[in-house]
């Protein structure tokens, strides 16, 4: 069993930043590709982003790319999100997910946090 609590959500302006952080505990944490996924309100959960089990490769959805940011310190057992350029449309809950099999896209995954909120406005 892994347990996932996200922390860093708030409110931004257009154009701020965030850094989310997913802590793990349970099983080891390097045994699991990462990754985030958001929930707009009213809209289905969408992939953000995914990171590897050593960290080494990364895959972003095209609306993040350039802007947001994936890592994870496999010591602290913990990955992050680097948020940037954030705009309105950023706005959602913001989930991390487990995966033991390795990086997808597809929202298949083992475990999920219990999500925290972001939301960017002026």
């Amino acid at each position: 069993q892994v347990q996932l609590v996200e922390s860093g959500g708030g409110l931004v302006q257009p154009g701020g930043s965030l850094r989310l952080s997913c802590v793990a505990s349970g099983r080891t944490f390097s045994s699991y590709a990462m990754a985030w996924v958001r929930q707009a309100p009213g809209k289905e959960r969408e992939f953000v982003a995914t990171i590897s089990k050593s960290g080494g490769s990364t895959i972003y959805a095209d609306s993040v790319k350039g802007r947001f940011t994936i890592s994870r310190d496999n010591a602290k057992n913990t990955v992050y999100l680097q948020m940037n350029s954030l705009k309105t449309e950023d706005t959602a809950v913001y989930y991390c997910a487990a995966n033991s099999i390795g990086m997808n896209t597809i929202m298949r995954y083992d475990y999920w946090g219990q999500g925290t909120q972001v939301t960017v406005s002026s």
